[in-house]
């Protein structure tokens, strides 16, 4: 593998279709597709200031970097990528990629990022800011996110996702097969029209969660007070623990709580309208 040291480079194309290249402590000035339709491409302690740097590169590695607000729209149409301490400062990363592991990453411009990528694998992800983070990918596996943008997990199937902390608004909404462990969700309408969404040991807040949702399951999961009008039109089966402030309209399924503010059952709610509802002692509330 050659081996690039303490260089610079600028303009259109510095690095076209190399292959087995490593670059340590290398900076890409303004410019465009520096490292374009590359392979086996290793970068350590390396500066990216210009745009779209990483396309079409199939099998790379990225450790210690940092990416410049003009290093914009970075990664795309590029696979097997192992990215580790590093921080981006640019938004639009991660474009149709397959095969995306990172650790230890922290993203303060998270506009439109990780959309329609597939076979993501992350530890430890900071996302600031910018909207819809994994829009219509596919096959994630998250263990430790932070997360303020808004918008997040749009679209997504077949994911498994542990110790969440998201802060955001429209979480969630039409995925399909996503479990969730261990996590902090704090939001307003929480996992809408989702398809097999499971929540296990999470806490909620956020006015009107899990509606529209089909085959919904809560797993000893605790809500906040601002959490009203729940599970409107669900089919849910549903364990929490405390209280929860009011459910409205389940479709079906059984809710268990060990307290229920109140529950609103109108001319409005769906067929078959056959959700239990009750209290850990047994009372029956619908």
């Amino acid at each position: 593998m050659e081996t690039i040291k303490d260089k610079e480079f600028g303009g259109e194309r510095p690095l076209f279709a190399s292959h087995d290249l490593r670059l340590e402590n290398v900076i890409i000035r303004a410019g465009e597709s520096a490292i374009k339709e590359c392979s086996n491409i290793e970068a350590v302690n390396c500066l990216f200031e210009g745009n779209y740097p990483f396309w079409h590169v199939h099998g790379f590695k990225i450790e210690n970097c940092r990416f410049a607000v003009g290093g914009r729209s970075a990664l795309w149409y590029s696979d097997h990528l192992k990215m580790t301490d590093t921080v981006i400062d640019a938004p639009k990363m991660f474009r149709e990629m397959t095969d995306l592991e990172l650790e230890n990453v922290v993203m303060n411009d998270a506009d439109e990022v990780f959309w329609k990528c597939a076979r993501i694998n992350v530890r430890n992800l900071t996302l600031r800011g910018g909207t819809y983070p994994f829009m219509l990918s596919s096959d994630i596996r998250v263990d430790g996110l932070d997360s303020e943008s808004k918008y997040v997990f749009q679209y997504v199937k077949n994911a498994e996702l542990r110790n969440l902390k998201i802060t955001t608004k429209d979480a969630f909404w039409e995925v399909e097969n996503v479990t969730i462990y261990d996590s902090e969700l704090n939001g307003e309408y929480l996992g809408w029209h989702s398809r097999n969404l499971r929540l296990v040991n999470c806490h909620i807040t956020g006015e009107q969660p899990l509606c529209y949702a089909h085959d919904l399951v809560l797993e000893n999961c605790t809500f906040g007070e601002d959490c009203d009008r729940a599970f409107e039109y669900s089919s849910v089966h549903a364990d929490i623990r405390g209280s929860i402030t009011n459910i409205k309209n389940p479709m079906s399924g059984r809710i268990v709580a060990d307290s229920i503010g109140s529950v609103t059952i109108d001319g409005n709610i769906k067929a078959p309208a056959d959700c239990i509802i009750e209290l850990r002692d047994g009372t029956r509330l619908q």
